[in-house]
């Protein structure tokens, strides 16, 4: 499966003989592994393969909303630079960055954050006790806190609309908002609004509450970049992506246990 199929009870009971869902991702939100293990299936998933480049796309979308690259990319292009210097852009470097869900991704964003000089804090529903990183209780107070406001954290029931208008209001005309995470994590209406209306300084996503259908409203706005869910999009971790797969479905089928389940 993908993130593309929502693999739900009805297609899990139009396949009484199956044992196995091999995700292709790292999130599975859109199976109903709850159902699958009800029934007695395993639910697999990729992580790990798809960290780094999922991390490196956070850093890329964060540089390019604050500095302005695409945005620059397309000032020239339409001959605006003719006419005049471009706006300033945002600092990045020595910033405070606030990471919402310390995972494998949230960690490797930190790391290489940390490479800018950033002050980093992060929010999960516990402290994660080995983290070098402040924990904030409360995501508001981390948005209030921040800069830069990475969302790594898994999609599901549990997160939808975690990034709340409330959040978006803390996060403050200064601040940026980035997710590489599951466009159901934020309120997408609620983000557009502070858009436009430049409550928040800027945005960069690489997920939408509808893929592939994007807001008319976010596609106007100059202060968002928006990439299509490219964040694990190379050669490299696509392959290893497939590969673990099929290493799921050989290791179950040869000993009954894969090698990544949920």
């Amino acid at each position: 499966s993908s993130a593309r199929v929502a693999v739900d009870a009805a297609l899990l009971d139009a396949l009484p003989r199956a044992r196995i869902v091999a995700h292709f991702g790292v999130g599975y939100d859109n199976v109903d592994a709850a159902h699958a293990k009800a029934r007695g299936m395993v639910v697999t998933n990729t992580p790990d393969v798809l960290t780094d480049c999922v991390a490196d796309l956070a850093i890329a979308l964060m540089v390019d909303v604050a500095r302005g690259v695409t945005a620059g990319d397309r000032y020239v292009r339409a001959g605006r630079w003719l006419k005049g210097a471009m706006p300033l852009a945002a600092k990045v470097s020595g910033k405070r960055l606030g990471i919402v869900g310390l995972g494998r991704i949230g960690r490797a964003v930190a790391r290489r954050a940390e490479a800018f000089d950033m002050e980093i804090r992060y929010h999960n529903r516990r402290q994660a006790p080995d983290s070098p990183y402040a924990w904030e209780k409360s995501l508001a107070d981390l948005a209030r806190w921040c800069d830069f406001l990475v969302v790594a954290t898994s999609g599901g029931a549990e997160s939808r609309g975690l990034v709340s208008a409330a959040v978006i209001e803390a996060l403050g005309p200064k601040g940026f908002l980035v997710n590489i995470a599951r466009g159901s994590v934020v309120d997408e209406p609620a983000l557009v609004a502070a858009l436009a209306e430049r409550r928040i300084a800027g945005a960069a996503l690489d997920v939408f509450a509808d893929e592939p259908r994007v807001p008319e409203a976010l596609l106007a706005l100059e202060n968002v970049v928006l990439t299509p869910h490219i964040a694990s999009a190379t050669t490299d971790t696509r392959a290893a992506m497939g590969q673990l797969v099929l290493d799921n479905l050989a290791a179950f089928f040869e000993t009954g246990r894969a090698l990544t389940p949920v």
